[in-house]
Parts: structure tokens; sequence; C-alpha cells
């Protein structure tokens, strides 16, 4: 190994006050590397609803009965709080796995070259939410396990994968404008299926608020509302999603879209599928708690989907040029924009 060159004080100090500026300016990783990293970001978003929805299945959401720390003397689980324990502050410490995912994107995203600032305000747009997402964990923990906080929670995390999913999709494509590969009515009908899949999601939180697993083994606050007929409406929701789905492949058939439309449109028909199968044996078997945490999984999958078929509707050339890559007079004053 080569001695590691020392460092003057100047770039000491340069390294202080902008460290991203300071890794830009000695590394360039390659676009394979750049989507790599954003892929592991959307990766672990999705992890980090699976493993909460562990948290709450396995009755473990007041393992940890306080926050910041996990009891009011200990920052980690102790013994006596068993397995519940354990559970609640490992899904805890994922957060951090998380956060070094989310970093390592922003870290990529700057240092790409040439320069594109639209990955990094993603990359940055993600750590924020994780930020807001990580204090609602602990206001959910600090109000007992309250049903609408707890959906609340889940909503952001839905929100963290779409950042997460756009930032993926755009380190595969360039910065120029758009260009629609469909017509306006498909847009429209790819906009209402989005639509419909954010309403789906959302009465999906309220159709675990109200039902049986409350999160702990104690009496939990539920939402007032019969559980049946929420799960009812939110089956209805879900044909509406599929059927909007076999209506856009048809159009899209029919007007002769490209193949990227139509192959993305596929394969969210068969998400859907499988998440239909699994919704429906889970109703009809008493909600076992793997086929609920395959749901949320599903969930999550469902989602992703369909935004990458919102994604395929345009393509984006490249418009990036060497001049777009920070120099020497730029990196001295890139603390205001990283």
């Amino acid at each position: 190994m080569g001695r590691v060159p020392k460092m003057t004080p100047a770039e000491a100090l340069s390294a202080l006050r902008n460290p991203l500026a300071f890794i830009a300016a000695r590394w360039t990783p390659t676009p394979r590397t750049v989507r790599r990293a954003a892929l592991a970001a959307l990766v672990m978003s999705v992890v980090i609803v699976v493993t909460g929805g562990a948290v709450r299945l396995t009755g473990s959401g007041l393992g940890c009965p306080t926050w910041p720390k996990c009891t009011d003397d200990s920052l980690t689980t102790t013994s006596a709080m068993g397995v519940h324990g354990v559970i609640e502050f490992t899904n805890r410490m994922l957060t951090y796995v998380l956060c070094a995912a989310v970093g390592w994107a922003i870290i990529a995203a700057r240092s790409e070259k040439p320069y594109r600032r639209s990955l990094t305000r993603l990359g940055w747009a993600q750590f924020w939410v994780v930020m807001s997402n990580a204090v609602l964990g602990g206001i959910v923990v600090l109000v007992g396990l309250n049903p609408y906080t707890v959906a609340a929670h889940f909503l952001l995390s839905s929100a963290l994968i779409a950042v997460a999913a756009v930032m993926w999709q755009r380190t595969q494509e360039g910065d120029g404008t758009p260009q629609p590969l469909v017509g306006r009515a498909v847009q429209q009908l790819v906009w209402f299926l989005v639509a419909a899949t954010v309403l789906l999601i959302a009465v999906g939180t309220v159709v675990t608020g109200s039902g049986p697993h409350a999160g702990d083994s104690s009496e939990i606050e539920r939402m007032p509302l019969d559980w049946e007929n929420v799960s009812k409406l939110h089956a209805v929701l879900a044909w509406i999603v599929v059927t909007l789905t076999f209506a856009l492949w048809f159009v899209l058939k029919a007007v002769d879209a490209p193949k990227g439309p139509l192959d993305r449109t596929r394969d969210l028909f068969l998400v859907l599928l499988a998440q239909g199968v699994i919704g429906y044996v889970q109703y009809f078997t008493n909600l076992p708690e793997v086929l609920v945490g395959l749901h949320m999984l599903g969930s999550a999958l469902v989602w992703i989907a369909v935004l990458r078929v919102l994604f395929a509707l345009r393509e984006r050339p490249g418009t990036a040029s060497l001049a777009d890559v920070p120099g020497p007079a730029t990196e001295a004053t890139a603390g205001t924009r990283a």
C-alpha cells in the first residue's frame, strides 16, 4: 500500500467546512456506482417498512417504552425487557443502516461528474424524510401507539420509498427535458392509477388501525371503525387499481406504445396479482402474522411498480457537459449547494 498523502491545514479546513465537496474533488464514482447507491437506499426504505411491520406483528411496539432512550435509565434494551425489547431496539438500530444507505447515495450523487444537482437534492430529500419519520416514530412510542400516529408513520415511509424510487430512476437517465412516449390521455389514466394507489395505501393504514394487530400485548387504542367494512372498502379500491392496470395495458396495446410502458404495466399486474392472493388468504385465515407481514412488503412493491409505470411514460436525454463539473473555484464555495 502506498503512503497516505498528508493534508495541508487549508485542505483540512476545507474538509471540515464542506466534507461532501472535499470528497467530490478527490473521487469520481462510475454511473453504475451511483445507481447502486440509489438502489441501496431504495431497498433499505423497503426493509425498514417490513421490519417496522415485524415490530407491530410481534406485539413489540412498546418493547422500548420510551424514546429516544429504550428505557428511562438505559439507551439500549435490557434483559428484563425480553424478546420484545430486542425486536423494537433492533428496528431502531436499522434506522442507522438506512441513514448510512441514504448517506452513501448522497455522497455518490455529489461526487458524480458532471455534477447533477437534481440527484443531490433527491438524496437530501430522503435524509430529511428519514429524520422526520424517526422523530414521528418516537412520538408513536411516547403516545402509546396511537393508531393515527402509526398510520402517519407508515405513510411517511411510503413517501420515503417514492423519493428513493425517483432518485433511482433519475440515475438511469439524463437531465434533459422529459420527452413523452405516450399521449396525454394515457398519461391522465396513469395519474388516475397513481391516485387510486395512494388512496389504497391510505385505507390500508385504516384497516391496520382498526384491526386486531394493535402492535403491543397491552390494551392499545384502536380507530373507532368497523374493521370488516373498512377491509371491504380496501378490497374495492384494490380491484379499482387492478381494473385501471388492465385498462392501461389494453390502451397501450391499442396505441402501439413503446415496449417500456407495456413491460412496466405487466410487471405491475403481476405484483398486484400476488398481493391480491396474499390479501384474500390473510382475510379468510384470520390475519396470520406472516401473511400480514408479506402483505406489507407487497404494499411497498406495488407502490414502486406503480411509480415505475409512471416513469416509463417519458424519457429524459442527457444534457450534462464538462462545464457542469465543479472546478477548484467552485469547490471553494460549494458549501452553499452541497
